[in-house]
């Protein structure tokens, strides 16, 4: 993608050749070049968002020019994130630009919220408007909606193909339905086929493959893969020819140990490697997320030079953006973060696109950019009341979590009749309804947070209401402060409203400062704790509820299903 036009073109040489002065000079520079793998010494010159000149000297002209002594400190490239769920109650442009305050600049993002909130024509235009961001968005192009919906139309080929072609999408995937390819997905491949024509890469979701598997999905055109959990995961997929995303996430931190265990096995090669948070709630991404997992690499041996080029030089070559991304280099969108120390990921001063967002320890605010309103995100309303056949609870099949990921179905066998479960059972109420009003899921979940009144949630993966508790009385109450809030994570015990977190952005996004989401979510996690939640984020187990990308029964809009079989077991009750 041409960043800059041709008169843009003139006058970077006219930088160069000293007639016009740059914007931004960072002098005594000791920055990483991840070409040579080395630490030199040198001026940068910056104008507008790009790095025209990396070398000794100073710009002849320098009217206007703000210079920025670097001396005794180290510059390295913007970090980037290839694998980003920016959705994670908090909405994009607050999770990217807190993030990018800690270092990460450039993010490749999932796009498939887009489809529960917008018509394409209105997404093409949000899109636009996040690109003026001072941060570098790009997106996914997904194909699957990792859940079984109403309507199936949602994905269709005009669509796919349009959004393969738009310039901010740098990738296919990530492919949650990759067990279709098997049983003769002839459209999914040829989207995939249409990506890889355009020379975008395909992201896998392949945890716990086979080589037998991988080997397939490589011939199938898949690129890349981020599920690895240990270091022998990481090996088979590189020995097969793919990029591989260490992770670092709230439910899988596996990156120490992937490091520790690929350095014991003699590994000394990193080049198609890179580092991902994979979606962080806001709790999780306090500290950052690119800068956080580049410290745990170095604390777990690996080398800094390395860590470093994993954080930007490997991805941005991967998504073929080497050219304008990932290094300190003439021609290069001008993201750069000044560290204190080689050792130190979190960056005293960050350059994003050639604009500050932190100088000198401080953050740099910017109003918000995005008219969430003018595109028709605005709070939930739902018109339709809660009424006592939607709490009826009569399916033979419950769901018993297990842990983070893993739910399994069991055979209901107490009494769940009565408005009220007892707290020293393991199990509460469960039901999905439509948004709309015109469909409801109902069974028992055991072992979510048995001791809890009620949790309603408009936050889930397809935008419909999830309501869990073991009083339907409580449940009543939290439904409608939900209702009240325009959409809400509500916790309710005894009629007392315990905590609640406002998402007032189509029901699931929150609208105020990452700051203030951070305490919302530690507290939510802090209340349902103390009423038996065993597990690392309700966030998550809200969104997995319904994701048949995970073993191995789920709650979704056409009914309860065994992900294994893709059956429905228990088919939704129309409304």
């Amino acid at each position: 993608m041409t960043l800059w036009r041709n008169r843009e073109l003139r006058q970077h040489i006219n930088v160069v050749d000293g007639t016009v002065a740059p914007g931004i000079v960072l002098t005594n520079a000791t920055y990483l070049n991840v070409y040579t793998n080395q630490w030199l010494e040198a001026n940068i010159w910056i104008y507008g968002n790009r790095i025209v000149y990396v070398g000794e000297n100073l710009p002849e002209e320098t009217a206007e020019t703000h210079f920025y002594d670097c001396q005794g400190k180290f510059v390295v490239p913007g970090y980037i994130e290839p694998h980003a769920h920016p959705f994670q109650a908090a909405n994009p442009e607050e999770t990217v630009m807190h993030a990018a305050k800690t270092g990460t600049t450039t993010f490749v993002n999932d796009n498939l919220t887009w489809y529960s909130l917008l018509n394409k024509k209105k997404t093409f235009s949000i899109i636009n408007a996040f690109s003026k961001l001072p941060v570098n968005m790009f997106w996914w192009n997904r194909f699957d909606s990792q859940t079984m919906l109403k309507d199936n139309r949602m994905f269709n080929t005009r669509d796919i193909l349009d959004w393969a072609e738009h310039p901010s999408v740098i990738q296919g995937g990530e492919l949650t339905d990759w067990p279709s390819l098997l049983t003769g997905g002839d459209r999914l491949l040829y989207w995939m086929q249409e990506m890889k024509k355009l020379g975008k890469p395909i992201e896998g979701h392949l945890p716990g493959a086979s080589s037998r598997t991988l080997t397939k999905m490589k011939l199938f055109g898949i690129s890349s893969d981020h599920e690895s959990m240990t270091a022998d995961d990481v090996l088979k997929r590189l020995e097969l020819g793919y990029r591989v995303s260490l992770r670092y996430s709230p439910i899988r931190p596996d990156l120490p140990e992937i490091i520790k265990g690929l350095l014991d096995k003699g590994m000394f090669q990193f080049d198609n490697m890179s580092f991902t948070m994979d979606g962080p709630t806001p709790a999780f991404m306090e500290d950052g997320i690119i800068n956080v997992c580049i410290e745990k690499a170095i604390e777990s041996g690996l080398p800094i030079e390395t860590a470093y080029r994993m954080a930007s030089y490997h991805p941005a070559r991967h998504f073929n953006k080497e050219e304008e991304f990932g290094s300190i280099a003439p021609g290069r969108v001008a993201n750069i973060n000044i560290l204190l120390d080689k050792k130190n990921p979190h960056p005293e001063s960050v350059l994003s696109k050639g604009e500050w967002v932190r100088k000198d320890g401080h953050a740099v605010s910017y109003p918000s950019a995005i008219p969430w309103e003018e595109y028709d995100i605005t709070p939930l309303r739902l018109d339709w009341e809660l009424t006592e056949e939607d709490l009826q609870f009569s399916s033979p099949i419950g769901m018993d979590m297990v842990n983070d990921v893993i739910i399994q179905p069991y055979t209901i066998l107490s009494d769940v009749s009565a408005d009220r479960i007892p707290s020293n059972k393991s199990e509460q109420f469960i039901a999905l309804i439509d948004k709309h009003g015109e469909w409801r899921v109902n069974t028992i979940i055991r072992g979510f947070a048995p001791k809890l009144g009620a949790l309603v949630s408009s936050f889930s993966a397809t935008g419909d209401i999830i309501y869990i508790g073991n009083s339907k009385k409580d449940l009543r109450i939290a439904s409608q402060r939900m209702k009240e809030l325009g959409g809400a994570i509500v916790l309710v015990d005894q009629g007392e409203i315990l905590a609640e977190m406002p998402l007032p952005l189509g029901g699931v996004m929150a609208k105020v400062s990452m700051e203030e989401l951070i305490s919302s979510n530690k507290e939510i996690k802090e209340v349902l704790e103390a009423y038996g939640y065993a597990y690392n984020d309700p966030i998550y187990s809200l969104l997995f509820l319904s994701a048949i990308h995970l073993p191995f029964f789920r709650i979704t809009q056409q009914g309860l299903i065994d992900v294994k079989k893709r059956e429905i077991v228990i088919p939704a009750t129309m409304r």
